[in-house]
């Protein structure tokens, strides 16, 4: 029995899965396909060839924390609807587009990673649980004097795996509207924008110690 909400998506195969109803077995396993397991949601499975899954976990804490934020307001209850064999492009493209796409063992990657992983537990919130409120509209951008403290906070953590929830701190803001908010100011979605600075970074250094090895030829660029 999990502790745990999990959301599930078949990355490869799962044709020959199947799962105890009522009446019966029922399959509907394939790439692309998704399985919603709330906390203690209980199931039997029969799976007779190999697949390939990725699993997002989700705390009750972390969900109710991410429902508080994102829309001000504090339910009496979550009720995440169990699902199985279901397809939602929106789920699609977040795992394999960022999930996926991405090693999660690379701190570089962790604010991509933590930003889609926000989307996504926002998309199952808004459509697969009892709430099944609308996305607040976020207008405008951030003040110039938070930009500039989250852009100085970016710079002095490039080392350091940044999260979304650490920008959004600076800002003292929701994940969500702070991503949104930062793209309104910046036109780059904030892992687009850490990246940028890492590069722009990587080149300066490569530039100094060029210049450090070639003496006679500091200063000059082509």
């Amino acid at each position: 029995m999990p502790i745990t909400t999990t959301l599930s998506l078949y990355v490869a195969d799962g044709y020959e899965c199947y799962q105890k109803v009522p009446g019966g077995w029922q399959n509907g396993g394939g790439p692309d396909r998704f399985c919603i397991m709330p906390r203690h949601y209980e199931s039997t499975w029969d799976v007779r060839s190999n697949l390939s899954f990725v699993h997002l976990y989700c705390t009750d804490q972390h969900l109710r924390h991410l429902v508080e934020q994102t829309w001000d307001r504090s339910p009496a209850s979550i009720n995440v609807e169990p699902l199985s064999f279901a397809e939602d492009p929106q789920i699609t493209l977040l795992y394999r587009q960022f999930l996926l796409n991405h090693n999660w063992q690379d701190t570089a990657n962790q604010l991509a990673l933590s930003s889609a992983s926000t989307l996504l537990m926002s998309h199952m919130l808004q459509r697969y649980t009892q709430l099944q409120w609308r996305l607040p509209s976020v207008r405008g951008g951030l003040a110039p004097a938070v930009l500039k403290r989250v852009q100085e906070f970016i710079y002095h953590h490039l080392d350091q795996p940044l999260v979304l929830a650490d920008l959004a701190a600076q800002a003292e803001l929701s994940e969500f509207h702070f991503a949104r908010m930062f793209k309104h100011s910046t036109g780059q979605a904030p892992h687009q924008y850490v990246m940028q600075v890492r590069l722009q970074q990587a080149e300066k250094l490569l530039a100094q110690h060029a210049d450090a090895a070639n003496p006679d030829c500091a200063g000059l660029r082509l």
